[in-house]
């Protein structure tokens, strides 16, 4: 059964919607305000959000904006229900990045189909979506490039790379796109005095090393394997020149870099205000994003403390003790080296 978190300050409102959604066969959680309904999305995971805006404590468009920043909920439709009516509110609804917007009154019907499509949608992209921060593939695919691009791609030899042999570094020039064919390449920036953190974490399927291509300047990161890897590496005239004759495929890489760079702003901004716990967590539940793609009840992952430390943006130390923490509450279990992750939803729900 599908579950739909309601936040409506409303009470005869939210009381008839929730009869309604139960009616029709939907799990209905209810909270009478923002922040509480931040509260029960983290809680309770919802498959879909239908959010009032005007509200006291927290008002709509803060409840989008916070659930947007957040790795766990993020991919959440929303739909923002309201009496506001007027052409600039609902552009503000729509132009924030919320899914659908319902106005009040509203019938059962308009209710129901409202969300049903985006339910529908929201399937249909899970399935869809690449492997891979960067999309590329999806991109190819979606304009009817794959063949031509997979073409070019058997063009090419694959280059075996060792276990955390460096595929690039911070000021080299760059000439070559890669394409990882199997393995995993983790993306880092480096301190003055030698820190790494982790911006990227990469497997099949990905692309790298685009961006430094793109603005035609030296490398600003490095490019290491985590493990064995088998990559593919095209001449840099080649991905300009699919760049150059198809324009649709330009205007698409366009958009997914300002993505790219939003993504970048909310880990800075995680970093900075973010707890230990929370960093760590957050850390935990981005590798399970990456990696488990057949979506296992138990993810499980070796990675050396070293490197998670460094998605999380803490010490080595610091993150040991974290990890033991959980473990000790049961969040997590730790065998051989392979962090398992028990209590998902409680991990994502973690008060910062």
């Amino acid at each position: 059964m599908e579950k739909i978190l309601l936040i409506e300050d409303n009470e005869a409102l939210r009381e008839n919607t929730a009869e309604i959604l139960t009616l029709a066969q939907y799990e209905v959680i209810a909270a009478e305000n923002g922040k509480i309904g931040i509260e029960m999305a983290r809680l309770h995971q919802p498959d879909l959000i239908i959010c009032d805006i005007m509200m006291p404590v927290l008002d709509g468009y803060g409840v989008f904006q916070i659930i947007s920043k957040e790795p766990a909920l993020q991919q959440i439709p929303f739909i923002f229900l309201s009496a506001k009516s007027e052409r600039n509110d609902l552009r503000k609804g729509m132009e924030m990045g919320a899914d659908d917007y319902i106005t009040k009154p509203f019938t059962d019907a308009e209710l129901i189909n409202a969300i049903h499509t985006r339910l529908e949608k929201a399937k249909r992209t899970q399935s869809n979506t690449v492997k891979g921060i960067e999309g590329w593939y999806q991109i190819l695919t979606d304009l009817g490039k794959k063949d031509e691009m997979n073409a070019t791609l058997e063009q090419h030899d694959i280059v075996e790379y060792k276990k955390k042999q460096l595929i690039y570094a911070e000021g080299q020039h760059p000439n070559k796109l890669y394409y990882i064919e199997s393995g995993k390449v983790k993306i880092y920036k480096t301190s003055e005095n030698g820190k790494e953190f982790i911006t990227s974490l990469l497997s099949a399927g990905d692309f790298f090393g685009h961006i430094a291509l793109l603005e035609n300047k030296t490398y600003v990161e490095f490019a290491e394997t985590l493990e064995e890897s088998n990559i593919r590496v095209i001449p840099k005239n080649e991905f300009e020149n699919l760049l150059t004759h198809h324009q649709e495929i330009a205007l698409k890489v366009i958009k997914l870099l300002a993505n790219n760079i939003a993504e970048k702003e909310d880990q800075l901004v995680a970093l900075a205000y973010h707890s230990l716990r929370k960093r760590v967590a957050d850390a935990l539940l981005a590798l399970k994003k990456k990696y488990d793609q057949q979506e296992s009840e138990l993810f499980s992952i070796a990675i050396s403390r070293e490197d998670l430390a460094n998605i999380a943006g803490t010490a080595t130390e610091s993150l040991i003790r974290t990890l033991s923490d959980f473990k000790s509450e049961k969040l997590i279990t730790i065998k051989e080296g392979k962090i398992t992750l028990i209590e998902e939803k409680k991990l994502a729900s973690l008060c910062n």
